[in-house]
């Protein structure tokens, strides 16, 4: 009996291993494939447009990441290294609406109305990319998250056809953070399906509102 008892303690442990390592390897992925295209302010190459991601909000106002994540969009937008800013997040409910939370952030801070562009269905990470490209038509774009959230958005956003380079918003490692980077852990595997699978987002009518900001920055760059 103790032979059989042992293999079968063996077999227990090869699964658990195997099942650690199918977990773990899309997380993996991600680190290994994008590592080399996530960057700050700083370092980050001039692009048509910024994407900023939604984080949540507290009373109606954006919650401190996604704060944090909307300065440094608007840091972007200061050094002239984005023309339009799209900010895509949950509007599932009329009590609930994240979007224009983010847009009115950037607008009392000073960017130009028609330069923050809105994207009421992005419900998650690859909703937000395959709609940036689908319905908004962006082709290239600065994607702007905390940095345990980045790299998992550059793999879907270069699915969804986007040529993007992240810049990361640094936070202290506290509990919302920690939290943050083992979810990733869970989402890494649903974005590796994404990946695969190119799942149709909600989609819609065909968006001009990034064409029509970037038409605004040329005009007022030609001196029209």
């Amino acid at each position: 009996m103790r032979p059989t008892g042992r293999r079968r303690q063996r077999r227990w442990f090869q699964a658990v291993v195997l099942g650690s390592a199918l977990l773990l390897a899309p997380n993996a992925w991600l680190h290994v494939a994008e590592s080399a295209e996530v960057g700050t302010v700083a370092s980050a190459p001039d692009a048509p447009v910024a994407v900023v991601f939604g984080a949540g909000l507290m009373d109606g106002e954006p919650s401190p990441y996604l704060a944090h994540r909307l300065d440094a969009a608007l840091e972007l937008y200061r050094a002239h290294k984005v023309r339009v800013i799209l900010v895509t997040g949950d509007n599932g409910t009329v009590q609930y609406d994240e979007t224009d939370a983010m847009r009115a952030y950037l607008i009392e801070r000073g960017v130009p109305a028609v330069r923050v562009v809105g994207d009421y269905a992005g419900f998650d990470t690859w909703d937000s990319c395959s709609r940036a490209h689908r319905i908004f038509g962006v082709d290239r774009a600065l994607l702007v998250s905390q940095t345990f959230h980045l790299r998992r958005a550059l793999a879907l956003c270069g699915a969804a056809g986007i040529d993007a380079y992240g810049v990361g918003v640094e936070e202290w490692h506290d509990t919302t953070w920690k939290y943050g980077e083992a979810r990733e852990v869970g989402s890494a595997l649903k974005a590796a399906l994404s990946v695969l699978l190119r799942p149709d987002p909600t989609l819609g009518p065909r968006e001009d509102g990034v064409a029509r900001a970037l038409a605004d920055a040329e005009r007022e760059g030609s001196g029209g």
